[in-house]
């Protein structure tokens, strides 16, 4: 019998992860230099796997970092992978790193997401944003969907509301459905009830929208008496070791025109 932690095996949750990436037994096997019998064996409980057979299958099934600790769990075996809280003192290096960065990225915009969505720190760049937002989203932890799609928030000066709103809406669907997290489900959920566009705002009365920049899709917001365009980029850390670490994005919004690089310089 597999090892089991609230009866959930391990095997059972290899299978999930396996069925939501749309691969085979066979498929997995080939990528992991196994079998697709043995493959078969683990998720039906007739064999259980090895602590680094646990780790070869969920790094070929790309398993995010907390999601591979309850791999191991499942198994009867300790996590491999400390959560580690930013303010503990063996962060020390990687804040001062962050903030040096974003520090770098000023006038323009840039700010860190933890795996939830919620801001871990920003520059001085985003508060060109955050004009005219309610006090209640400003609150920690302030989140970023709901700050950007939030009646109250944002999105009533967004000008292309509609592809912005239809764009983070599928990135949080992709998100929760790579890290398979109900709470991340919630959220989603959650943002996706407040109140959507009832036109097409993809394009201003100038004549700017998706067209203007083929490339990427823009951020087009009113500020400062102005529409900004920016072009957002989002990076994470490479073969993160800890919970935490895995999940921190970093979400920069450089100028997408020359006008918007003018005033982000003016009001610096």
């Amino acid at each position: 019998m597999a090892r089991t932690v609230d009866d959930v095996t391990v095997g059972s949750l290899l299978r999930g992860w396996r069925k939501l990436r749309r691969i085979t037994q066979l498929e997995l096997a080939l990528k992991a230099d196994s079998s697709a019998r043995h493959i078969s064996f683990i998720e039906t409980g007739r064999s259980t796997p090895s602590r680094s057979m646990v780790l070869h299958l969920a790094e070929h099934l790309d398993v995010p970092v907390r999601e591979r600790n309850s791999l191991l769990l499942a198994a009867g075996y300790s996590p491999s992978y400390p959560e580690t809280s930013l303010t503990a003192p063996a962060m020390t290096t990687l804040r001062a790193g962050l903030e040096q960065l974003l520090t770098a990225y000023e006038p323009h915009p840039a700010l860190v997401m933890d795996g939830m969505y919620d801001v871990v720190t920003a520059n001085r760049g985003v508060h060109v944003l955050l004009d005219g937002v309610a006090g209640h989203l400003l609150q920690p932890p302030m989140n970023a969907m709901r700050l950007t799609l939030h009646p109250q928030g944002l999105a009533p000066r967004i000008r292309n509301l509609g592809e912005w709103r239809a764009h983070l809406l599928e990135r949080m669907e992709r998100q929760a459905a790579l890290r398979s997290s109900e709470a991340l489900r919630s959220l989603c959920e959650e943002v996706a009830a407040y109140p959507a566009p009832a036109g097409d705002t993809s394009a201003g009365p100038d004549g700017h929208g998706l067209s203007a920049h083929p490339y990427a899709l823009p951020l087009r917001i009113e500020a400062g008496g102005r529409v900004l365009s920016f072009i957002s980029t989002v990076t994470t850390f490479n073969t993160p070791m800890d919970v935490t670490v895995s999940e921190l994005a970093v979400e920069t919004f450089l100028p997408a025109d020359p006008e918007t690089a003018a005033a982000l310089q003016a009001a610096r």
